[in-house]
């Protein structure tokens, strides 16, 4: 039993020194991380604060008539364009008409009635000379033409008030803009002053209301000084076409509630794409930052220490450099420190970077103008773009 123990031993024994023999190669390197690298770029860039607004047409007018009556005709199609002045209602014209008539006819009566009151007095005025009237009957006479003569001028009141009912009658567009759905039909009755027609808007141009805190507000009344604010409003589902417009109002108050201050921006609007109640991004431009250095927005990396890139230098090493990022602008971000113009940083393959270590730059595929745009990888749930987790 001894002698197998002793043989077991010598035979591991034999075994570790043959292995130990077999030393690894001195001096191993880490392969260069293939890596995709950008150039830092400087550019004005701007200034802008980002904030979620609602449509509201510059123009809206409530339609109601101005007299009592039944519809007797529509002259628009729901939906349709309307122009000032377009024919919109007729308000059925025929007891207008009658009373038109008849304030006419009273103005002739009062008139027939004013020539013979001014007969009457030429004629009293000839025999208060030879005393055959008494004063009184020719203060009389007098007065019954001065009475004949108002007459007329309450006749003609009369026919004018009764010619403008008749044009109340034909309802009128009062703006430009766009009709929405009728609210009565051809024979309804309507109450003056009272029953709502139909709503017209005017589109073009158009507001963008908004919002910004009280925090911001400073920023916003020193940069209006300068003059005008630009502001580009996008809908959501068309953020790449802003449609460009001009900071017209600010609130004179702080809403206490909210914290916030009201802002409205004047945009045209000649393709109808803005339309009234639909919520959209606003972008309001507040200055310009001269020579900002831009690298893509997806170079920074984050660490316990903060946000940082690597940068590539001449020997090929990576350095690790902390960075302070700024607003993004569009696939590119600011950098206010730690990167100057045309240095290279990673953007592809940061997870195989070491500081130090070498890389290896993967060559960037040429663009071809006439190939179609590749598709964009849609992100999982739980994982920002590029395919990191959030």
């Amino acid at each position: 039993m001894k002698k197998n123990v002793s043989l077991i031993v010598v035979v591991v024994s034999l075994v570790v020194a043959a292995g130990c023999k077999k030393q690894a190669p001195q001096g191993f390197e880490r392969p260069p991380a293939p890596v995709s690298v950008a150039e830092a770029v400087a550019r004005d860039v701007p200034l802008y604060l980002d904030q979620v607004g609602k449509v509201v047409a510059r123009e809206l007018v409530d339609v109601k008539p101005q007299l009592s009556g039944r519809i007797l005709q529509i002259h628009f199609t729901d939906g349709a364009d309307v122009r000032k002045g377009q024919l919109l209602f007729t308000i059925d014209p025929r007891p207008f008409q009658a009373q038109l008539a008849a304030a006419q006819g009273t103005v002739a009566q009062s008139k027939a009635m004013l020539d013979f009151a001014r007969i009457q007095v030429d004629r009293a005025a000839g025999l208060i000379q030879t005393k055959a009237i008494s004063q009184l009957e020719y203060d009389q006479r007098k007065n019954a033409f001065a009475v004949a003569r108002a007459q007329i001028q309450q006749g003609e009141a009369a026919v004018e008030t009764a010619r403008l009912n008749l044009q109340y009658c034909q309802i009128h567009s009062p703006i430009d803009g766009r009709a929405g759905r009728r609210l009565v039909d051809p024979g309804n009755v309507v109450k003056e002053n009272e029953t709502t027609l139909l709503t017209v808007q005017r589109l073009d141009p158009i507001y963008a209301d908004f919002t910004v805190t009280e925090n911001d507000l400073t920023a916003v009344q020193r940069n209006m000084r300068s003059g005008a604010l630009r502001a580009e409003v996008r809908l959501p589902d068309e953020p790449d076409k802003p449609v460009a417009g001009a900071l017209t109002f600010l609130d004179n108050s702080v809403q206490a509630q909210t914290g916030t201050v009201g802002l409205r921006a004047t945009v045209a609007n000649p393709d109808h794409r803005l339309w009234p109640g639909r919520f959209v991004n606003v972008r309001l431009v507040l200055s310009t930052l001269p020579n900002a250095v831009l690298v893509p927005a997806v170079a920074p990396q984050m660490s316990a220490k903060g946000s940082f890139v690597y940068v590539v230098k001449p020997d090929s090493t990576a350095e690790l450099r902390p960075v302070v990022t700024g607003q993004r602008q569009g696939d590119l971000v600011v950098i206010s420190q730690g990167v100057k113009p045309g240095e290279k940083v990673v953007v592809n393959g940061q997870l195989g970077v070491t500081p130090g270590g070498k890389v290896r730059e993967l060559a960037q595929p040429a663009a071809n103008p006439e190939a179609p745009p590749a598709p964009q990888p849609t992100a999982r749930p739980g994982e920002a773009a590029g395919g990191q987790k959030s």
